[in-house]
Formats: structure tokens, C-alpha cells, sequence
């Protein structure tokens, strides 16, 4: 075709397959479609110098596959037929062959059982719901999509069941003819054959291939010690020379799908039932996402993203997946480039924030860490934190406890408006919540994000927020002021630092509990350091405070460590003095000197208010 005739085109035809050079009448190659830029595979036949049989073969191949739609054949997109070629355009996809020597998932048990087991429903559509027979299953008449999935395509020697022989149509090409069956040329053996018996010798040539490369000789399909052993009775039943003796598409289904069998693992039995998400009742769903959970990190990526997690995505907006969607949900949209993230994914987290159900906040607060990376400033402070910032006042703990922990991953996203009309408000009433867990877990975070911060804000508001908890009655609380202070040390004037912190922190030094006067001597020494510093060379007083460094229990506290954990206690001694324990879901800053242990995500539940009063000792 001329140049002026590629300018027409709808699309662009890219790089061609050199696999399938001989293998079709077609020469097949990637392309692009030029109004959305969308991926596609362009088949391109010249007609020039050909006979009308094959240009006949062409266009018949381009009605057919028009007007065929399946989940497990070619999705046919466009085509054109222009005088002196025929294009035909389909889903993006690549030959098996070429996917199969290039890509190393491809050769994956779970994609080769899949791959098959697509195949055979393929086949069993078209010869026992359409009546058809493809007359071309073999290597190069499969092609796999960008999830890894089998699509049937070579559908230019199909026909009816039952056509005359005048009417089938021929085979252009030598090579196709090494993927007869043997009743091909043998007439009254043909009259005795099932509608499917021609398509499952196909198929049987297929999985040889797939396990040893292109069939070249019929003799060859004799050997079988590449096949998996599971596989070679079920494959011995399809090279069959009777056609009576090839089994049908369904009961080969059957037969490979029971215990044992080939397509019988736990990656076919998940992709099969990721396809009833809308149907199955909320406890399966609960139980199957489960179940994908643990099993994710062994199935192949490109199935991940483009396969299962649409299928989440369609769960959780129209299927009523609940909460409980959201840890795969997240995990596999990790696969996905920032652009589609940003189209896909947050359109549902910031629908998903709004809901009032208080399970789906949890998992929601639970997960933001896989998340929260993709979520732009502005989302965050207009669309999401709004709803965030209810959980600081709910009646619920667990929910209270939350909301405290996922400050640390929002606040550097947060506008300084955000930050110091709203968040700074919550946290303030949070240290005076009943919960002792929430009070000592609240003065943790201020230590934290006390870096994001101006330092007018800092100056005006640190303070008094750690000299408030020095008078908790809760032990790990009074730790948890101390270490805030020396963990934002620079952050003090020299005067508040002699008038207010340690005036206050002296009265701690004849504390009842000895964890919580190991720390108050060591910020009393820090604080004192600094202090003396300044009066022994004043000139140097700042350069001294940047780089003074004290080992502490606290080392934690770093600021630029936004994903370090919050700490708990592990001696059972310090456990058995201190009365009143900390158990909140976020961890306590009750620890001895030295040693501090991360809690696990889903943490425990906080103690009570109730046992706190009768329990904790005043200071």
C-alpha cells in the first residue's frame, strides 16, 4: 500500500512479529491507534500478487472475526479493506510464541495452566455453542493479551460443522498442513467424527508445543517427556488417531479440573472465581479476599494489574465489596504507573474516606501507608482530611487510636492552615482523652511532626504540650512528655528551656515510678549541658546545640523517620511496677532504658479508663 493510503489509516502500523512470518497469511504487527493512542495489533494482508483464495481466506477472516465476541478469543477492534490490502485491527496482544520465548511469567505453571484452560473454553465455544469448527489450533493462532491472558485468534479456516468438502475452505499454506488431525484426508473417518474432534487434535498440537516449540513433524507429538506428568493422559486422549476417542472441550475441562489435575491449583481456582465477585454472598467475598491476599505475591504481575484488580475496583464501586477489598486493592495498585494510580485508584480512596462505616475506616487508616505516597496535597487537605479529622473525636477507641497514627504519614502533606487551625486543636483534646493510651500515643505524634512545624508554632505550642502530660497520672504518659522534650530539644528558647522545662522536670526526679526518673535525669543533664554551654562560650552556643547528641532511649524520635514505629514496653518487670499498662492499638511509650520493641499493625485494644482510676498512681 502506498504512503498516501497509510496517512488514511486510523492507526499506525508499528514493529512486525517476525515469529509469525510463514505461520499465516497475515504479516502481524503492534501498532497504535491514533485518536486515543491506545495500544493495538494490527493484521495487514497484501493483496497484491495474491490468489482470490487467499484474499477470499482475508476477508472472510475479517467477518468472522467481527462478529465473534468472547472473553477468551481476539477481541476484534477495526478493520479496513482497502483495494490492494486488508487491515484488520484487534486487542493489544502478542503472539504466544513470542510471549512464551520473551517473557519469563509466561513459562510459569499458573500462567501456562490458565493459558490452556482459557484455550479449551475457546474451543468449546465455537464448536459447541456456534457450531463452528477453527480447523487452525496450533501455537501461532493464540495470542496473549497485556494480562497475560490466552486469546484464540487464526480464525481464516473456519467453517460450519458439517460443511462439504467443496465448501471448506483451503489451506494456502504448506506449513498449516502439519496440524491436521489424521481423519483429514480419510473421508469416511470424517463422517464419523465429533464436532470437536478436529479442534481438540488442534489443541493437542498446541500443548505440545507450548512444552517443546513449533510442531514441525507429526511424529514428533509421540514424545512426551516435556509434558507435565499430570497433563500426558489427557494429552495422549487428544492426539488420539480415533476422532470418537478425543474427548469434548467440557469434559476435558472436568477431567483436568479435578484433584490432581493440571488446571487443578490454587491460581486457576482464584482467576475463576475473581470473575463471581458480584454474585458471591459477603461472607465468601471476605473469605476470597483472604485468600487473594496471602496468595498475591505468587502470582504473575501484569495478571495482577490488569486482570484481578479491575475486578476489585468494579467489587468495591458497584458490588458492595466493603472493607475488606482494600488490602489486595492496595497492594496490587502498587503495580501501576502514578498516571493510572491517580485515574484509577484515588477516585476510590477519597470515596471510600467519605463512607461512615467505621470498618472501612480502620482498614482505610490501617493501609495509608500504601497509599499515601500517590495522593496529591490538595486531595489530601479539601477531599480527605476533612472526613480524617472526624476520628479524632469518635466514640470509638480503636477508630480515636487510628486516626493519632495516621497523623504521621498526612502531616507532610498538610497546608500550614491545616496544620495549625485544625490538626494542632485535635491533638490537644487528644491528650486529654480518657483513654490513657490515646493521652501517651498523642504526646508521641507531637514529638514527631513537631519538625513540620513553623517555628513561631512550634515555640508557642510545644511546650505546653509536653508540660501537660508531666502531671498524667499514667506513668508511660510522663515518659512520653520526656522524651518529646528531648527529642525537640532545638526547639526551645534558652528561656523557656531554664524558667519552664526544667523547673518542671526537676519535680520528676523523685518520681515513684524508676522508669520514669532514668529519663527525667537524662533530659535534666541534656538540658543543663545546653544551658552551660551557652554560659562557658556564648559565640559558639548554636553550633554546640546542632551538634550535641545524646544517646537516649528515644533515639527513635527521629524526625525524617516518619514510618518508625511507636514503642512499648517487653520487661515484665517494668510491667508488673508500672500498674496501669498501656495497650492501645497504636504502641505506648512505656519502655526501659535501652530497649523498646515495635507493635504489630493490628495492635490491642487500649485500657480502660475505669482501670486506669483505679489502678495509676498520681505523681
Amino acid at each position: 500500500m502506498g504512503q498516501q493510503q497509510g496517512k488514511e489509516l486510523p492507526f499506525d502500523v508499528g514493529e512486525e512479529f517476525s515469529c509469525m512470518t510463514g505461520k499465516t497469511i497475515w504479516s502481524v504487527h503492534a501498532g497504535k491507534r491514533k485518536i486515543d493512542n491506545e495500544s493495538v495489533t494490527v493484521f495487514m494482508f497484501d493483496c497484491s500478487g495474491k490468489s482470490e483464495d487467499e484474499v477470499r481466506l482475508a476477508r472472510s477472516a475479517h467477518l468472522r472475526l467481527k462478529t465473534l465476541r468472547h472473553p477468551n478469543i481476539l477481541r476484534y477492534i477495526d478493520g479496513i479493506e482497502l483495494p490492494t490490502s486488508i487491515y484488520v485491527v484487534t486487542e493489544e496482544a502478542v503472539p504466544l510464541e513470542e510471549h512464551l520465548d520473551n517473557t519469563r511469567e509466561g513459562r510459569s505453571t499458573f500462567s501456562l495452566s490458565w493459558g490452556l484452560h482459557q484455550t479449551i473454553k475457546a474451543v468449546g465455544f465455537l464448536t459447541s455453542d456456534c457450531g463452528l469448527v477453527h480447523r487452525n489450533v496450533c501455537l501461532s493462532s493464540v495470542f496473549v493479551d497485556s494480562a497475560g491472558e490466552w486469546k484464540l485468534g487464526g480464525v481464516e479456516f473456519m467453517h460450519p460443522f458439517g460443511e462439504t468438502s467443496v465448501n471448506v475452505p483451503p489451506k494456502c499454506l504448506q506449513w498449516l498442513h502439519g496440524h491436521d488431525p489424521p481423519e483429514t484426508n480419510k473421508p469416511s473417518a470424517a463422517r464419523r467424527a465429533e464436532r470437536w474432534s478436529c479442534d481438540m487434535w488442534g489443541l493437542g498440537c498446541l500443548v505440545w508445543e507450548v512444552f517443546n516449540g513449533t510442531l514441525t513433524q507429526v511424529s514428533n507429538l509421540r514424545d512426551t517427556s516435556k509434558l507435565p506428568k499430570s497433563l500426558i493422559p489427557h494429552y495422549c486422549e487428544l492426539v488420539s488417531a480415533n476422532p470418537k476417542s478425543r474427548p469434548s472441550p467440557s469434559d476435558l475441562l472436568n477431567h483436568l479440573r479435578e484433584r490432581g489435575g493440571y488446571l487443578c491449583n490454587q491460581f486457576v481456582n482464584i482467576a475463576l472465581r475473581v470473575e463471581e465477585l458480584q454474585i458471591m454472598e459477603p461472607s465468601q467475598r471476605n473469605d476470597f479476599f483472604t485468600e487473594l491476599n496471602s496468595a498475591l505475591d505468587s502470582f504473575p504481575k501484569s495478571f495482577g494489574r490488569s486482570k484481578i484488580l479491575p475486578q476489585l475496583i468494579n467489587a468495591f464501586e458497584f458490588g458492595g465489596a466493603g472493607s475488606a477489598v482494600l488490602t489486595p486493592l492496595f497492594r496490587l495498585g502498587k503495580l501501576l504507573d502514578d498516571g493510572d494510580y491517580q485515574r484509577r485508584i484515588v477516585p476510590c480512596v477519597v470515596k471510600l474516606f467519605s463512607s461512615p462505616d467505621r470498618a472501612t475506616r480502620i482498614n482505610l487508616l490501617k493501609q495509608l501507608e500504601h497509599f499515601i505516597d500517590h495522593l496529591q496535597p490538595r486531595t489530601i487537605n479539601d477531599q480527605i482530611f476533612p472526613h480524617i479529622a472526624t476520628g479524632f473525636s469518635d466514640t470509638l477507641p480503636a477508630i480515636r487510636e487510628q486516626t493519632i497514627k495516621s497523623v504521621i504519614l498526612l502531616v507532610s502533606k498538610l497546608s500550614d492552615s491545616t496544620k495549625n487551625t485544625q490538626l494542632l486543636k485535635h491533638l490537644a483534646k487528644c491528650q486529654m482523652d480518657e483513654e490513657p493510651g490515646i493521652r501517651t500515643n498523642t504526646t508521641i505524634c507531637l514529638g514527631k511532626i513537631a519538625s513540620y512545624l513553623s517555628p513561631s508554632t512550634q515555640q508557642k505550642v510545644l511546650v505546653s504540650a509536653f508540660l501537660r502530660p508531666l502531671k498524667d497520672p499514667f506513668p508511660p504518659a510522663r515518659c512520653a512528655a520526656i522524651g518529646g522534650m528531648m527529642a525537640t530539644r532545638d526547639c526551645y528558647t534558652l528561656s523557656d528551656i531554664a524558667t519552664r522545662l526544667l523547673p518542671a522536670l526537676c519535680t520528676l526526679t523523685l518520681d515513684r515510678e524508676k522508669t520514669v526518673r532514668d529519663q527525667v535525669f537524662l533530659a535534666v543533664k541534656m538540658f543543663l549541658q545546653k544551658l552551660e554551654a551557652v554560659s562557658c562560650n556564648p559565640e559558639v552556643a548554636e553550633q554546640q546545640q546542632r551538634a550535641e547528641s545524646v544517646a537516649t532511649t528515644w533515639t527513635g524520635w527521629a524526625m525524617s523517620s516518619l514510618t518508625s514505629k511507636f514503642y512499648r514496653s517487653t520487661d515484665q518487670q517494668q510491667q508488673k511496677s508500672t500498674v496501669a499498662q498501656p495497650t492501645t492499638a497504636l504502641s505506648t511509650a512505656a519502655q526501659k532504658e535501652g530497649s523498646g520493641q515495635a507493635l504489630p499493625p493490628d495492635g490491642r485494644a487500649p485500657i480502660s479508663a475505669e482501670r486506669e482510676r483505679e489502678e495509676g498512681r498520681a505523681v
